[in-house]
């Protein structure tokens, strides 16, 4: 499965400042695990950030996964969770989504 996290500020970019250090942690964690497939901005970056993430993770998991990032726990941001099933996958992402037990084959 792949859920694509939306995060939204719950006050101002200034209010979410401080845990920016937290939030950046976070991301490089799952980076590196392979869970975060794309993290980003969005444009304008008041609004928030996107966040693909993959792997063996339904959408409760995700959703646990989401409430430990500095930003949910300091009360400055909350994620609305879209879980897709792909369909058709880009050659390129194939790779990405092969360790991804409910991803296409």
């Amino acid at each position: 499965m792949l859920h694509i996290l939306r995060l939204t500020y719950t006050g101002s970019e200034a209010e979410a400042a401080p845990h920016v250090p937290g939030h950046v942690a976070f991301l490089e964690r799952h980076h590196a695990a392979g869970t975060f497939l794309l993290s980003g901005q969005t444009v304008p970056t008041e609004d928030g950030g996107v966040i693909l993430a993959a792997g063996d993770l339904d959408t409760a998991a995700a959703r646990r996964l989401t409430e430990d990032d500095p930003f949910v726990r300091a009360g400055v941001a909350r994620y609305e969770i879209t879980t897709v099933d792909p369909g058709r996958v880009h050659p390129a992402l194939k790779a990405l989504l092969a360790g991804d037990q409910g991803g296409p084959a």
